[in-house]
């Protein structure tokens, strides 16, 4: 379990923010910036001392586990997870090729490491709190996260997932919102206006901070501060930016949610020196 100091976590970010745009460039589909916004986060779990697990023992049941709900974005997962070592860089720049495990969404029968098959959006809260009961039942002491889209929200079955986890008091999960704004047809207020999340969380007797995803020290503050909470369920709704940091040459393009789209060489080469 790496523990990286501030500076070396927001290096890593930076290595795994190319990888994320070579990976689907050179895939010629998938969804570069759904990923990009929630670089910080995932790379603070797997790099900042939250997360127990070992590349070697992907099935260790002691493990943390972190589910990606909003499974389109597994370019940032794949990324994280090679950079751990659970494969290699080369390996996922098969990404979305005919017959390779990095499919465009995560597949847990193809991949060591994969916690959940996601793709279909709203389900994968419920299967979290599947892992942080069983936990509680079977007398471990490990955590369980679970990263969802703020477009996946608008599920019914998000809420009911909701309700559950507070009443079996699950302290050991921890839900994170990428609130990056935006969804396949546009952004999230116009679709359905949920953004408020933090008051909806706490009526439901959650506890919730409300932070600037994209911002690593204080995403590493929130993630302590979760971590401390052991008497009911936590969430983190991560405000970020869609496609951040290089939303200016998004717009410049004329799209800034860029949903399931993938760079050209010249906007990835582009977006790649911005980015360094």
């Amino acid at each position: 379990m790496p523990e990286l100091s501030l500076d070396g976590l927001k290096s890593k970010a930076t290595t795994i923010r190319e990888l994320i745009i070579r990976i689907t460039t050179e895939a010629g589909s998938g969804h570069p910036t759904s990923s990009l916004s929630a670089t910080e986060v995932v790379t603070a779990l797997y790099f900042g001392g939250f997360m127990s697990y070992d590349p070697k023992k992907p099935n260790d049941p002691n493990r943390d586990r972190f589910i990606l709900s909003k499974g389109h974005a597994c370019p940032v997962l794949y990324s994280a997870m090679a950079e751990a070592g659970y494969f290699t860089t080369d390996d996922i720049m098969t990404l979305r090729k005919l017959g390779s495990p990095w499919e465009g969404h995560p597949n847990m029968r193809r991949l060591p490491g994969i916690e959940a098959s996601t793709g279909s959006l709203g389900q994968g809260l419920s299967i979290g709190i599947g892992h942080a009961l069983a936990g509680k039942m079977d007398g471990k002491d490990y955590h369980t996260y679970v990263m969802m889209g703020d477009g996946e929200m608008g599920e019914g079955q998000v809420w009911e997932a909701i309700a559950a986890a507070e009443k079996y008091k699950l302290g050991n999960l921890t839900a994170i919102i990428d609130q990056n704004g935006y969804q396949q047809t546009g952004a999230t207020k116009e679709v359905l206006d949920l953004t408020k999340f933090q008051p909806k969380f706490e009526a439901f007797g959650w506890h919730v901070q409300t932070i600037n995803g994209n911002d690593m020290e204080t995403v590493v503050a929130a993630l302590k501060t979760a971590k401390g909470v052991t008497d009911q369920p936590t969430c983190i709704v991560s405000q970020t930016q869609k496609g951040y940091p290089v939303v200016p040459l998004l717009e410049a393009e004329g799209d800034p949610n860029y949903h399931g789209k993938p760079f050209s060489p010249e906007l990835a080469e582009k977006a790649i020196a911005m980015i360094g």
